[in-house]
């Protein structure tokens, strides 16, 4: 079933908060020199930003998505890339998620965590660019 336009909307105009030093607020279609700056520190020229809260934008309770996020974290750590803490959320603050900025993954293995956790999209970004929204249909 497509997304509907309100729901890429939200997506795409949500704020990507990383919890790094100093923290990075990341938005869609916007680059990031502090994103860049991270990612040339882990010598990386990829990261994603990915969820396990509430697949398919359907509300969980908060230990639903603490177990959904530990088993996120369990995948990223045998996947051996290196994280950052975050959250995905609406600018005025009534939608929050925790999210991981994932770095060195490369675009298809994204995609794929993102459909394991039951996500409808993942932001990508390549150093350099813009973060996008991928729509995971």
């Amino acid at each position: 079933m497509p997304l509907s336009p309100d729901l890429i909307a939200a997506y795409e105009n949500a704020d990507y908060v990383v919890f790094a030093d100093p923290g990075l607020v990341l938005k869609i279609g916007g680059p990031s020199r502090g994103l860049d700056g991270l990612l040339e520190q882990e010598g990386a020229a990829t990261a994603a930003f990915l969820t396990a809260a509430n697949p398919r934008s359907e509300p969980r309770s908060p230990a639903e998505n603490a177990a959904a996020l530990a088993k996120l974290d369990q995948v990223i750590a045998a996947s051996g890339y290196p994280w950052r803490a975050g959250e995905a959320r609406e600018p005025d603050g009534r939608w929050v998620e925790p999210s991981r900025l994932v770095i060195g993954i490369y675009r298809d293995h994204a995609k794929t965590m993102g459909r394991i956790f039951g996500q409808n999209a993942i932001v990508f970004v390549e150093k350099g660019g813009a973060p996008e929204l991928v729509v995971l249909g």
